[in-house]
């Protein structure tokens, strides 16, 4: 194989993996006022504006992106590649708000891809993708904040902004007609790609499959609009009963108390953390592997063929196990799929990988056409500059490069 490409002589990419930080007005001008004390709150709280869900302090997220201090983009990727304890956590928080308006801005953000090399990116929340969980014991207050935050990024960054920032409106699908609602709205102004929470849906009725034909009039709809359901990373409610499992099945002394999400993050910091970090090392990507699981055997391919479901920031580790395990059901239990669960997952989901993932490990589950180039900018646990991702494909073909750096991201968006 003879490779020519490289981040010097590739040209622009395709980022499925940019984020915007929310400023104190993104979950509050559209609020109704009916719901100003329910569900996510501003409050002045020791001398800074904090998050309150109802009336307590939510410890997940310190507060509006644009008045506490913001991560250096990449300074946490040691620790999540494994090579640095949680004290790079604490150091990495040192920018100030006011000196980076490309985070706010999308006329600052696209000179900052010009400045990059990227030629279009799809734009994810930072902070939204956090609260729908901690708020499904609200629904009413839920759906509110929800819409509202839509109408707020559509208004900031625009779903197709100059056909480059392609910002992802968050559904919920909680309410099956309002999730119709919100989705035809979105469509009539532009949306490309879409976002919800991954995890079991939570409904006045209780827990629910994603795949329950419950939300088969979403379904046919977004896979009528031909557009992209990019499933990303976020707080979970649904699994803490699972964590709650772990801690009493081996005899673990803590209470978690759900003052962080075992299934996505950090736990919290501190010397006598053993418990509730072995619950997060246990139950890491679980619940990601389990929503993909769930999607294909409860039927939602089978019965939407054309749905394409892109998994972002999730990394791609699970993929391996959860597709041998697919495999070996197929064919120990007989008619439980209708046709190959590995075959669906290939020609329905993308996956983006970590930027610390072995991406050659990935290739050997799936085809590069389902991989996806994600840099998580400018999180501190992504890449300081979005080309640094060449590193990790040093060792695919130049076709394969520009599937994996441009052309899968370019399909999903514009085909």
């Amino acid at each position: 194989m003879t490779r020519t490409l490289t981040r010097e002589t590739f040209g622009p990419v395709f980022d499925a993996d940019h984020h915007y930080w929310e400023s104190a007005e993104a979950f509050m001008r559209y609020r109704d006022p009916k719901y100003r004390d329910r569900g996510l709150r501003l409050v002045e709280h020791e001398g800074a504006t904090r998050y309150f869900m109802g009336d307590k302090l939510w410890t997940m997220l310190p507060g509006p992106g644009d008045e506490h201090l913001r991560p250096v983009p990449g300074s946490m990727f040691d620790f999540f590649a494994g090579r640095d304890s949680q004290d790079a956590m604490r150091r990495a928080f040192t920018q100030k708000p006011a000196d980076h308006p490309e985070y706010y801005d999308r006329e600052k953000r696209l000179q900052a891809l010009d400045q990059q090399g990227v030629e279009a990116c799809w734009m994810f929340p930072s902070h939204g993708v956090c609260i729908e969980g901690p708020l499904q014991i609200d629904p009413e207050a839920s759906m509110n904040i929800l819409t509202g935050f839509n109408k707020w990024i559509e208004e900031e960054w625009g779903f197709a902004y100059q056909n480059r920032i392609f910002s992802a409106p968050f559904l919920t699908l909680s309410d099956p007609d309002a999730a119709v609602a919100e989705l035809e709205w979105a469509l009539k102004k532009g949306a490309r790609i879409v976002t919800m929470r991954h995890g079991p849906v939570f409904t006045r009725a209780g827990y629910k499959s994603p795949a329950d034909p419950l939300f088969d009039p979403f379904w046919a709809r977004l896979e009528e609009a031909g557009i992209t359901l990019a499933l990303h990373a976020g707080q979970e409610e649904a699994y803490s009963g699972v964590a709650d499992a772990v801690v009493k099945a081996w005899g673990l002394n803590v209470d978690l108390s759900r003052t962080f999400d075992p299934t996505n993050a950090p736990p919290p910091l501190g010397k006598d953390d053993y418990a509730p970090n072995f619950v997060s090392m246990l139950l890491k990507h679980r619940l990601v592997h389990d929503h993909a699981a769930a999607m294909i055997s409860h039927g939602l391919f089978d019965r939407f063929p054309r749905l394409r479901v892109a998994f972002v920031e999730f990394g791609g580790t699970w993929v391996g196990p959860l597709l041998h395990s697919l495999q070996l059901a197929h064919g120990q239990y007989p008619g439980m799929f209708k046709t190959n669960p590995v075959d669906q997952f290939h020609r329905n989901c993308w996956v983006a990988p970590f930027v610390e993932d072995d991406v050659d490990e990935l290739a050997k589950h799936i085809p590069v056409e389902r991989i996806l180039f994600g840099s998580d900018w400018p999180h501190g646990e992504g890449v300081a500059h979005p080309l640094d991702f060449f590193d990790n494909i040093e060792n695919f073909s130049d076709d394969a490069v520009r599937r994996i750096m441009r052309d899968n991201a370019r399909e999903l968006t514009y085909a």
